[in-house]
């Protein structure tokens, strides 16, 4: 078991994992390793959920060094350097106006809106990448008890800040965007500023605590 590189253009390498290794952390865990020992000419690092794009400089990349090195990557990722990043707690609103499908997502797996609250919340994720749309990140895993599909019909806006399930992640919407996850509840955080440096609050890597903001209340 062991993955594949494939050429995207003149100046990109893309690594991909099977789904088990992509699950165990490998895109992550080989984005650290290029990051603590960089290559002369590698410009850029985009991790997915089951990959990991390498854009390079053409005119200054040692081609055979840098394609040997994701060779290695792919078929023996170094599983044991998966990176820690920031710790994070990020306060939810979940229910009600805010989370719409909170109790729909408990009738199907069998739960009570609480105790799909209290697994949301014991439950630390880390954020797999950024995608989808500027700032949005994917961040993994659940509890299998909470792993489902996306909506039958996704809602042409969900609102900014919402907090949402889906595939056995949660994702934040930076912003109103159409969407098809099941939405749980609304944070009051930003996840993107384009006058801030980086201008996404969350970034691969980081690992991310979800606290119910009315329990805080109390």
């Amino acid at each position: 078991m062991s993955g594949r590189i494939d050429l995207m253009g003149e100046a990109a390498l893309l690594v991909r994992w099977p789904a088990e290794l992509a699950a165990a952390g490998a895109p992550l865990a080989a984005m650290t390793d290029l990051q603590r020992d960089p290559l002369p000419g590698v410009i850029d690092l985009v991790p997915a959920i089951d990959s990991l794009l390498v854009c390079f400089d053409p005119l200054t990349i040692d081609r055979t060094q840098l394609t040997d090195r994701l060779h290695t990557l792919a078929t023996h990722p170094p599983l044991t350097a998966l990176p820690t990043g920031r710790e994070l707690v990020i306060s939810v609103h979940y229910g009600g106006i805010d989370g719409p499908d909170l109790d729909e997502v408990a009738a199907q797996v069998g739960l009570s809106p609480q105790e799909v609250i209290d697994l949301h919340t014991t439950t630390e994720q880390q954020v797999l990448m950024i995608g989808f749309a500027p700032g949005f990140p994917y961040l993994g895993w659940l509890p299998l008890v909470l792993h489902l599909p996306r909506r039958a019909t996704p809602r042409v806006a969900v609102p900014a800040g919402s907090v949402a399930i889906a595939a056995g992640m949660t994702g934040i919407y930076p912003t109103t965007l159409p969407g098809g996850w099941h939405v749980i509840g609304r944070t009051d955080v930003t996840l993107f500023d384009p006058a801030a440096d980086p201008p996404a609050l969350l970034q691969p890597g980081d690992r991310v605590r979800f606290v119910n903001a009315e329990t805080q209340r109390r």
